[in-house]
């Protein structure tokens, strides 16, 4: 059984004898994760964090989802097999249980699917499942880890990712100044930080960037009021569903630790979080949003940051002789 994520209740909080009611707004709360199933989270966390799942024996889901980096890598688009740069940029998995699905197009319909994708991609960790399964199996410590999680049974792909998936949940970051603000501390929040959010609401921003993710669970389209000019070849959802519809729609990213997730946009367009706000005003709001305005609401975007994710580094198991050796060069 993988971990739960439980969400802060919209009811009242009895607290020490006094009720707390918890601010109704848009954008919910995150609490921390309960792990159901410590030793399914502890052998992800550890193939999360293996080169070994790579061809080149360099490459490992923590590459381009950093976890010392708010779970991205703060680069336009990530460096991949023989230093191949993808074509859009890597969002964050923190908070990435809470997408509606998984990509910028959304092309993978959970996290276990998700991390099927990098494994086989040329471009990017460039091996097959089959090549990747068959390194795990051949590590003493992994088949021992795996019986452990799963019981009696092969290893394969679909345990691989599973496992992967299990630990991906776990990265939530609660405890953010906003939520603290939204649970009924009226300390939490700088006056600047509130103006910003009653631009942000007020502005339509909330239509979008909603939930306890702050966004995540809707496809939009870029360029809403005005075009979006980017010569980045990604074309969104179209990509998956064929409707016309859907082309230049992507998911809404998550705005949690969206300070330390720069640069912005599926292509990465925008260093900073100022552009971003000019940008997503013009273009999604047909807003012009003041240098006073600008700045109240990236104050208030900065107050998304949670509690990031802590744990000891894993130890990874050591190959044996039969472990096939890395082809960086292949």
């Amino acid at each position: 059984m993988r971990s739960r994520l439980v969400l802060w209740p919209l009811l009242a909080l009895v607290l020490v004898g006094a009720t707390v009611v918890p601010r109704q707004e848009p954008i919910r709360p995150i609490e921390p994760v309960v792990v159901t199933d410590p030793a399914l989270v502890e052998l992800g966390k550890q193939l999360y964090f293996d080169p070994r799942l790579s061809r080149s024996g360099f490459i490992s889901c923590n590459s381009c989802h950093n976890l010392s980096l708010g779970g991205s890598d703060n680069l336009v688009s990530s460096i991949g097999h023989k230093w191949q740069q993808g074509p859009i940029n890597s969002p964050t998995v923190l908070n990435s249980s809470f997408n509606i699905a998984q990509f910028w197009d959304g092309r993978a319909a959970d996290l276990a699917e998700q991390a099927e994708g990098p494994i086989a991609n040329p471009a990017e960790m460039a091996f097959t499942h089959e090549l990747a399964v068959g390194v795990v199996a051949t590590i003493p410590g992994y088949v021992a880890a795996f019986e452990q999680a799963f019981g009696p049974g092969p290893i394969d792909i679909a345990r691989v990712t599973k496992a992967i998936a299990a630990f991906e949940e776990t990265l939530v970051t609660p405890n953010a100044r906003f939520d603290r603000w939204l649970l009924g501390d009226d300390a939490a929040l700088s006056g600047e930080e509130l103006a910003g959010y009653q631009v942000f609401r007020t502005s339509g921003c909330t239509t979008c960037h909603n939930g306890p993710a702050a966004g995540a669970s809707s496809f939009q389209k870029m360029g809403l009021v005005e075009p979006y000019r980017t010569e980045n070849p990604s074309q969104g959802r179209i990509a998956v569903t064929g409707e016309e519809v859907d082309r230049f729609r992507f998911k809404t990213p998550t705005l949690r630790n969206v300070e330390l997730t720069y640069p912005y946009f599926h292509d990465g367009a925008a260093g900073t979080l100022t552009e971003a706000v000019d940008v997503m005003g013009r273009l999604q709001l047909g807003r012009r949003f003041s240098k006073k305005e600008s700045a109240q609401v990236v104050a208030f975007l900065r107050t998304l940051t949670g509690d990031q994710p802590s744990f000891v580094l894993p130890q990874l198991p050591p190959s044996s002789d039969a472990t096939p050796r890395p082809q960086p060069f292949d």
